[in-house]
């Protein structure tokens, strides 16, 4: 059914990735569909941010966030299905869609929250990729 599958998690929320990667090789595995996990780390959305940060921040993020999706890989994607690690750095809505296209996934599984008040008025991330992505998504969750 799917070729190739991309899993966004999110490394900091503890285990709460563990529901969507079952759901993601569920559906990889009648297809041998290949699972790309792709973690992003977002940019500081304003400059003024940025300036309290010393130059090389992001290019050691970005390393320390590329060992740990390569560690999050080999050890949390099911050893049956052939895995992937991915960075991407910027607007997480924005990275997720991005990725997708580059990598030529044709399906998204992402996690998502109940969502808040807030989430109503400004529209959360997973809520972006739903309304926006070429390919199916499919959203768990927590």
């Amino acid at each position: 059914m799917f070729s190739s599958i991309l899993v966004p998690v999110d490394l900091a929320a503890g285990a709460g990735w563990q529901r969507q990667v079952t759901v993601a090789a569920e559906l990889a595995r009648p297809s041998n569909a290949k699972l790309h996990a792709l973690v992003v780390v977002p940019d500081f959305g304003m400059s003024i941010v940025g300036s309290y940060f010393d130059q090389s921040f992001e290019q050691k993020a970005m390393a320390e966030a590329k060992t740990r999706i390569d560690d999050f890989a080999r050890s949390e994607l099911p050893s049956d299905i052939q895995g992937e690690g991915h960075v991407a750095h910027g607007a997480i809505y924005d990275e997720i869609l991005g990725a997708a296209d580059k990598i030529g996934c044709d399906a998204i599984v992402l996690a998502a929250h109940r969502p808040g008040f807030k989430d109503y008025l400004l529209g959360s991330n997973a809520a972006r990729v739903v309304r926006h992505a070429k390919q199916s998504v499919i959203v768990v969750r927590d």
